[in-house]
């Protein structure tokens, strides 16, 4: 405290850039985007050149609003060349305006948060990967040879971003005195949903490439991908059961509480377990991975592991207006459009229902925030005990925490959210105190493809 109190002297390389009566050399990055005003010089110096410009214009242009009849489109795999063509471009025509407007929220964020080094490493990772998509930019894909090159960028995007969400976190834990809870929970909201999109779009065609044969060599190919009689569509199951998620999930879950309270929950699966629907499997595994951890977590805590926890599944009805709504466009004649749809199922709801006491009034209104969990501070991931501090953003930035613990890590409940409502789903928590929690999960698909 001593040293904030002393007067600055002239050296001080803290204010340096703002003296320009002293001889200085300037970063390249700042002498590269001069502006007279803060907000666009306000960046951290990046070995990526971008120009300012070129930033803010993609910026400007509007986000297409995403949908799961978008990523279908294009047919079942394998493609044929002028189908994995349009998958390319439509990738492309998507990405470097989403990944400019991550990079304009980052820039608006306090120049001091976005200085600290992993919130800078996240800027720079989205400059990079930018720069590797601009190329592409004002071309259209053609040939097989870009498009192979254009898959391999994609792949060192989904690489170069697998890290985005712990490494936030542990920034945005390390600022925490220069930005309130409020704002950290809503950039991470935005930032996360986006990055789903992102992502998403990025692996479904890494995903159709492979599965389609035009640019397989069979000399390098010995053993082709064999998609004549899978139910993916790149990363989505078009006839994706949700009971089989369930057990999956709870498995994994009830071992994990095992090695912890030596207790090892059940459940049932009731309502209309052979559902099927169109969905993406791993976007489904966390949510319910997060949704079980609460409620088994609960329900050995407060003394009832031997009553199940009873997950009810029900597909909702669809309408003759649904169905039209959910057709894919026309697709080229030797890519059949996966259409008509059997056996629809557009929207499934799970509820998880256990005897775990409910949550308190005092802790309900948290429950969406990151900068709130239900560790104690012996349960933090990398949390000494004592230091106290404890929430959402230790949990994230916790090396190993996913999936290691049984506790709530704070962050589940917020991004299982978000990944519910990226599709136009929705997750619902009906807490009664002192007896347990209903969690209403509800998901949009596009039911089952016929053939």
């Amino acid at each position: 405290m001593k040293l904030i109190s002393r007067p600055l002297r002239p050296c001080d390389w803290t204010i340096l850039p703002q003296c320009p009566s002293r001889p200085f050399s300037r970063p390249a990055s700042f002498a590269r985007h001069p502006s007279p005003s803060a907000h666009k010089w306000s960046h951290p110096p990046s070995s990526t050149t971008i120009a300012d410009d070129e930033v803010a214009n993609l910026a400007s242009q509007p986000l297409h609003a995403l949908s799961l009849a978008d990523l279908v489109k294009h047919g079942r795999p394998p493609l044929c060349t002028e189908a994995l063509f349009s998958s390319a471009n439509f990738t492309l025509s998507l990405l470097p305006i989403r990944l400019a407007h991550r990079i304009q929220a980052l820039r608006n964020l306090p120049f001091i948060v976005v200085s600290n080094p992993n919130i800078s490493k996240i800027y720079n990772n989205y400059l990079h990967s930018l720069s590797t998509l601009l190329p592409y930019n004002t071309k259209t894909i053609t040939t097989l040879e870009d498009e192979i090159r254009f898959t391999a960028v994609l792949a060192d995007l989904v690489e170069t971003h697998s890290h985005t969400i712990p490494t936030l976190a542990r920034g945005f834990l390390e600022c925490r005195k220069y930005i309130n809870p409020i704002e950290v929970t809503r950039f991470l909201d935005e930032h996360l949903r986006a990055r789903i999109g992102t992502r998403l779009i990025a692996e479904q065609h890494i995903a159709l490439h492979i599965s389609s044969q035009p640019h397989q060599d069979p000399k390098s190919t010995p053993h082709p991908v064999d998609v004549d009689n899978s139910s993916y569509i790149g990363v989505i199951d078009t006839a994706l059961q949700p009971a089989a998620i369930i057990n999956s999930c709870g498995n994994f879950v009830s071992e994990i509480c095992e090695l912890k309270y030596g207790v090892r929950p059940t459940w049932i699966i009731d309502g209309e377990p052979a559902t099927t629907f169109a969905f993406v499997p791993v976007h489904l595994e966390y949510i319910i991975t997060e949704l079980l951890k609460n409620a088994f977590r609960a329900t050995v805590e407060s003394g009832r592991s031997h009553e199940p926890v009873v997950i009810t599944i029900a597909a909702e009805p669809e309408s003759a207006a649904d169905i039209e709504k959910a057709l894919p466009r026309a697709e080229p004649t030797d890519n059949p459009p996966i259409k008509p749809f059997e056996e629809s199922a557009p929207g499934v709801t799970i509820r998880i229902r256990d005897r775990g006491g409910g949550i308190s009034p005092e802790v309900l209104p948290n429950i969406w925030s990151y900068s709130f969990t239900t560790f104690s501070e012996d349960d933090l991931p990398g949390q000494a005990p004592g230091s106290g501090s404890m929430d959402a953003l230790n949990a994230i930035s916790g090396a190993g925490g996913e999936g290691s613990s049984i506790a709530g890590l704070g962050y589940g409940l917020p991004l299982g959210r978000a990944y519910a409502e990226y599709f136009g789903g929705g997750i619902a928590v009906q807490s009664l105190y002192g007896w347990g929690c209903d969690v209403y999960l509800r998901l949009k698909g596009l039911g089952r493809p016929k053939g």
